[in-house]
């Protein structure tokens, strides 16, 4: 466990990516077909995306990749062959050294979110893969255990950002609704356009 003194923003990334990875784990053999809170991607399709996503990010902090149009679309690039675990992980650990370099968080970078600074970047893949989670856990039956203080810093993040961009140019569905005492990932979720029901 990080001790509370040393903690930093890159470890907040590192335990989601831990219990993502758990999550992408425990998917049964006729469970990756199944539907999930994104209508357009089966479970397959929304571990790949989350995939495509670190790969660029990492890719991105290093000055090896740009974005592009279609280069988060899980359809049109298969990253997860035969180990779907071995590539959410590797994906995870890759964009993870990549954040760790030195002044990577300062420096600034062209996301498929437009111009971050490093620490901005990062704050997008915790909240990415935390509501990618979300949804995963919700079409497989799973429960996902984050703890509530590491939402609450993704809940801020994302209601101040959100905050600057154009109804008209948001890439999430206007907020639902849930109970005000729902859990924080919920809220996350419900902040971001996500469905209250489960998918079916």
């Amino acid at each position: 466990m990080t001790d509370h003194l040393t903690h930093t923003p890159v470890d907040d990334l590192a335990a989601v990516f831990d219990v993502v990875g758990d999550l992408v784990a425990a998917v049964q053999n006729d469970q990756w077909g199944n539907a999930t809170p994104c209508p357009e991607w089966d479970v397959r399709a929304l571990v790949g995306h989350m995939v495509l996503g670190n790969r660029l990010f990492a890719g991105i902090l290093r000055g090896e990749a740009a974005v592009v149009p279609g280069a988060l679309d899980p359809r049109a690039h298969d990253v997860l062959g035969t180990d779907p675990v071995a590539a959410y992980r590797g994906a995870a650990k890759d964009l993870l050294v990549a954040f760790r370099g030195p002044g990577v968080l300062d420096r600034m970078f062209q996301v498929p979110a437009g111009l971050v600074p490093g620490i901005a970047a990062l704050h997008l893949r915790v909240v990415e893969d935390l509501v990618h989670g979300w949804d995963l856990a919700r079409a497989t039956g799973q429960e996902i255990r984050i703890p509530d203080e590491l939402v609450e810093r993704a809940l801020g993040f994302t209601r101040a950002k959100l905050a600057d961009v154009p109804p008209d140019r948001s890439p999430f569905a206007p907020a639902t609704t849930v109970p005000d005492n729902a859990a924080p990932l919920d809220r996350l979720a419900a902040l971001l356009g996500r469905p209250s029901e489960p998918p079916r």
